[in-house]
């Protein structure tokens, strides 16, 4: 299953430092945050977990389109936070969205979603075909 971010490049930290945020827009977008993912394989699915703490379901959008998961989160603090003057501010909310491409095994009309405790939590549940067939005995004619 490919859900880990790839980086194509041969000498991707060679090409950060050239190509710098500031310079022709650079290799990486340096104020990119994206949350920490977990993701298990079973016998019948795969469970994909993201961390996404401080938010309300109704702040995810959720995509399945051409074997890609699209989780994104459109967040607006300045709203939030207008007229107030922190002292110390160490923790803020922002926008991200993630890709994952899903292999062909993934059965993607039974996918279920579900938000608690500041983990979004995804099963992805394999098509009947892709689960481990069970052991049989072959008797001799």
């Amino acid at each position: 299953m490919s859900l880990v971010k790839s980086n194509d490049m041969l000498f991707p930290s060679l090409m950060n430092e050239i190509f710098k945020p500031d310079w022709f827009g650079g290799m990486n977008d340096a104020t990119a945050v994206v949350p920490a993912v977990n993701i298990i394989e079973n016998e019948k699915a795969f469970e994909l977990a993201l961390s996404v703490p401080g938010r309300t379901k109704e702040q995810f959008k959720i995509e399945v389109d051409d074997n890609k998961l699209t989780v994104s989160s459109e967040v607006n603090t300045e709203k939030e936070t207008e007229g107030v003057k922190f002292t110390r501010r160490e923790f803020a909310f922002r926008s991200f969205k993630r890709v994952f491409s899903l292999p062909e095994t993934i059965n993607l009309d039974e996918i279920k979603a579900d938000y608690v405790n500041g983990i979004l939590k995804f099963t992805l549940p394999k098509k009947e075909e892709a689960l481990p067939k069970p052991k049989r005995m072959i008797e001799l004619a």
